[in-house]
């Protein structure tokens, strides 16, 4: 099977995808260089993508509306080959929870069918190939409290307050916005790597 992967700009930092023929399988926020996202998907594929600037351009205006409030789900076929078992109910599960609402981590593993595998969740949240796309940021503690989104609770806290899941802080943090420019270095660098 052939794989390609495009860098995007979006409201939340840069973003590396990867699709296939069946769609969507990786999808992440980076913090710098994308090639370590690349070879990491590459690794778990057993193929090597090949780049394809602008390929994914109707998925970042998708983010951007969902950033600007106008969307509320994303309108992408997901490849879920990456994922297997417990991780796979759960993260299905969590598609299901709505926008502008919130749940458990335990609450995930009733529905996915394993009471007492909360943090288990945790888990299948934390290697989601599905950043942003699969909701992992409504999945919150036991106690209400946002919990982690990978190395960004900020990011998280910022979804949710877009959201309105939780009420902003007096003075809300938003994550940086950052230039296309940034993303096509990115992109570019990655692709001579």
């Amino acid at each position: 099977m052939e794989y390609t992967w495009d860098v995007i700009s979006t409201p939340f930092g840069a973003a590396v995808g990867v699709t296939g023929e069946h769609g969507l399988v990786w999808f992440h926020l980076i913090d710098g260089d994308p090639q370590w996202e690349i070879e990491r998907v590459a690794a778990q594929l057993g193929a090597v993508p090949e780049s394809s600037p602008g390929s994914l351009a109707d998925l970042c205006e998708q983010i951007e509306e969902y950033a600007d409030g106008t969307r509320r789900e994303f309108d992408v076929a997901l490849d879920w080959s990456l994922v297997t078992g417990f991780a796979l109910d759960a993260l299905q599960a969590i598609t299901e929870i709505p926008y502008g609402a919130t749940a458990s981590y335990g609450e995930i593993a009733l529905v996915a069918g394993r009471p007492r595998a909360a943090r288990a969740v945790g888990t299948a949240c934390r290697l989601t190939p599905f950043s942003l796309i699969v909701p992992v940021h409504r999945v919150v503690r036991s106690d209400g409290s946002v919990g982690e989104y990978g190395a960004h609770p900020e990011t998280k806290r910022a979804l949710l307050e877009l959201e309105g899941a939780i009420a902003p802080r007096a003075a809300p943090h938003r994550t940086a916005r950052i230039d296309d420019a940034e993303a096509e270095d990115a992109f570019d660098q990655a692709a001579r790597g």
